[in-house]
């Protein structure tokens, strides 16, 4: 079996910055067991993997395909930057000559679309409730030990829980911040948290430039000790933020040491737009 790879850094205009995602081309289904095999090898936060819907379909004149993604441990319901990865390759390396694309995936249908700057995901928004301190006193302890906490709530439609830090630090402080994620699978074993998400209300243009809001996220749960940009964690940062701050359109950066930023739009319909570069740096075949 042979079948063509790429790897992509998403939300970055420069290689080897950004999230990297593995990007497989799917002419007929795999075997269901391939497919974690497969996202295994590659050992990346996510591979996609794209495959035609009907055997008439080709990668370049199709303008719609089945996308799933896969951690090193199992299968996820949304993944944002391996979604850009995914159009990223279809656009400029397939040649897909469309100028929107339609994903069917686990969270319904997702829709990229072709910018002068990049490229812009149609991604659902979803919301947050507030959650008592002490029910998750444990879990925030374990990850953050001491660090002064302003907020926390949780989102059941993705199972992240969003713990905000105090608006007394700044982006430097959260950048530099040790946290543990050795145990966290341990100290949360119901089931009800699937990704932590930290994030710092933004700062002014200064030394340094203006973001709305930052982020970290991290997901041993699913295998992944801390993803470097998360288009999915900020479906759920997106909707904290926008009414924390009175805005619909802001600018984030997800402060991993790769770090990415991402141009956020809230629509009418509930929805949001993400807008992000992508680089493919790796183009071949898997043998396998």
């Amino acid at each position: 079996m042979k079948l063509p790879i790429f790897i992509a850094d998403a939300f970055t205009a420069r290689a080897f910055r950004g999230n990297p995602a593995a990007v497989c081309l799917l002419e007929d289904k795999l075997d269901e067991d391939v497919h974690q095999k497969i996202a295994k090898e590659m050992n990346l936060s996510e591979t996609a993997f794209i495959r035609k819907l009907h055997p008439t379909d080709n990668f370049t004149q199709s303008s719609c395909f089945r996308l799933r993604w896969f951690t090193p441990a199992s299968e996820v319901p949304l993944c944002g930057h391996a979604t850009l990865a995914s159009a990223a390759v279809l656009f400029y390396k397939t040649k897909n000559m469309n100028s929107t694309l339609t994903f069917v995936t686990l969270s319904g249908e997702l829709k990229a679309r072709r910018a002068e700057d990049g490229i812009i995901l149609d991604l659902p928004l979803y919301p947050t409730q507030p959650k008592e301190f002490h029910e998750v006193k444990n879990l925030i302890k374990s990850a953050i030990g001491d660090t002064l906490v302003q907020d926390v709530c949780y989102s059941p439609d993705t199972q992240n829980l969003l713990v905000r830090l105090s608006d007394s630090y700044d982006r430097s402080f959260l950048e530099t911040l040790k946290v543990n994620t050795a145990n966290l699978t341990q100290v949360e074993n119901t089931g009800k948290v699937k990704g932590l998400i930290l994030t710092l209300k933004g700062e002014p243009a200064g030394q340094t430039q203006a973001f709305d809001f930052y982020s970290r996220y991290f997901a041993p749960w699913v295998g992944v000790a801390e993803d470097p940009v998360t288009g999915s964690a900020h479906t759920v940062l997106s909707s904290y933020w926008s009414q924390q701050l009175g805005k619909k359109n802001m600018h984030a950066f997800q402060c991993s040491p790769r770090g990415g930023e991402l141009d956020i739009s809230l629509r009418p319909d509930g929805r949001m737009d993400i807008k992000g570069s992508a680089v493919v740096v790796v183009e071949g075949t898997l043998t396998a």
